[in-house]
């Protein structure tokens, strides 16, 4: 028998909205519900990653999950929480991101559980061969005009203007959910709250097509203590594509969330229990400034998504932004984690032959890079025990060499413990 789903999601703050029935549906036997992923881009983001717990706490509870693809969706465009339509993609760049994507959920999901496997699915494979003749035919006079005009989704975009294309939007899901009912026995869509209009469609027309009984469970939208979007930095979307966001930046993230947030997020986030959590909780009220909450749900999740070793690396990237590193912890990243710790200083470049068989450090600091003003300046911050090479403090007779070079090009020239400069050698 299956354990309580319905009482995981509601203790972790993961309920938003819920259709009467679903927790005793989902009590009664072990059944099969589905998430839908639109695969816009060729890598999840952590805006993702809520429903991609759901399906994980659906699957503990020794339900099956299945994670849709929207292949035909996604040529579409679902116009929910949008205030304009979207670009479509053609049909091989679909491809290609479906199948990113799927890689992405196998770190969460089990496709190898036995009964209970994960199973990824692609709406385009039963949309392909139907004519639009026969979807208006079949489905559409199921599902009134009126019923759609209610729904918030569409509501919102009439006063801007809204395509058929994206109206037919909830028609198209709904149709997902009655197929994947129909077929593989799903009784249950979950989602973001911003689906529940979407989701109910789907049940709305299982029932009148078929007379089978579907549910509905959807979850808060994130929202950050601040009232900034969860999800964005500066730079953009946090992904979950190593190539997009570094494990560096990606740990970044997580540990600069706020006390609040974070111990929202490790209830959403982890697989953590709740006696867990509470401890750790604890722990963090006794001594805030270590950042116990922050810590554990920047480990737990940048291991989930990148493994222990870039966990490690990121790390000990971090340690070298706060003052705790050596050189050799420096030469150990690569540059793109090399660039991500010290975006935005200030560079030099001069060339191999200008560097030579080695560089004095004076010339270096001032001459070759403008970082101090003067030789005489230079010397007097090497006497001061002020300047620093590659996070280790050198002396006035200093000579820069091949060995100091990170990635075989880079010198990280310090004064003091927040003043940094990067030297760049090249051909």
């Amino acid at each position: 028998m299956p354990t309580n789903f319905i009482e995981e999601l509601r203790w972790r703050g993961m309920i938003h909205d819920m259709m009467p029935g679903t927790e005793e549906a989902l009590m009664k036997q072990v059944s099969s519900g589905y998430i839908g992923f639109d695969p816009t881009a060729d890598s999840l983001h952590v805006g993702h990653l809520v429903q991609i717990m759901t399906l994980v706490h659906f699957q503990r509870a020794g339900h099956k999950p299945y994670a849709l693809v929207g292949g035909a969706t996604g040529m579409v465009g679902d116009p929910s929480g949008k205030s304009q339509e979207r670009n479509l993609l053609d049909a091989e760049t679909l491809q290609h991101n479906v199948a990113c994507v799927r890689k992405q959920l196998e770190a969460f999901l089990d496709f190898n559980a036995g009964s209970n496997a994960a199973v990824m699915v692609n709406n385009y494979d039963w949309f392909e061969k139907m004519s639009f003749l026969d979807f208006i035919r079949d489905i559409g006079k199921h599902i009134s005009v009126n019923y759609m005009m209610a729904k918030d989704s569409v509501k919102k975009r009439l006063e801007t203007g809204m395509s058929f294309t994206e109206f037919s939007y909830q028609l198209v899901q709904g149709y997902d959910f009655y197929y994947l009912n129909q077929h593989h026995n799903c009784i249950i869509q979950l989602g973001g709250s911003d689906q529940w209009g979407n989701i109910v469609t789907g049940t709305e027309l299982i029932r009148r097509k078929s007379g089978g009984e579907a549910y509905a469970v959807t979850t808060p939208l994130i929202k950050k203590a601040d009232g900034t979007k969860f999800g964005k930095t500066e730079s953009g979307s946090v992904w979950l594509d190593p190539e997009k966001t570094s494990p560096y930046a990606f740990y970044q993230f997580w540990l600069n969330a706020s006390d609040t947030d974070a111990a929202n997020y490790i209830r959403i986030f982890t697989l953590k229990t709740k006696e867990e959590i509470e401890a750790i909780e604890a722990e963090h009220t006794e001594a805030p400034h270590l950042r116990a909450l922050q810590k554990a749900v920047a480990e737990d999740i940048t291991t989930r998504v990148h493994g222990a070793a870039a966990l490690q690396t990121a790390i000990a990237a971090s340690n070298i932004l706060f003052g705790k590193s050596t050189a050799a912890d420096l030469q150990a990243l690569s540059e793109k984690d090399f660039f991500s710790v010290f975006e935005g200083v200030d560079q030099a470049t001069i060339t191999s032959a200008e560097f030579g068989a080695g560089l004095h450090i004076v010339e270096a600091l001032a001459a070759k890079t403008g970082f101090l003003s003067s030789n005489g300046e230079a010397r007097r911050e090497l006497k001061a025990n002020a300047i620093s090479v590659n996070k280790e403090k050198v002396a006035e007779d200093y000579i820069l060499t091949t060995k100091d070079l990170i990635n075989g090009r880079y010198v990280l020239l310090g004064k003091g413990k927040k003043n940094n400069y990067i030297l760049r050698v090249e051909g």
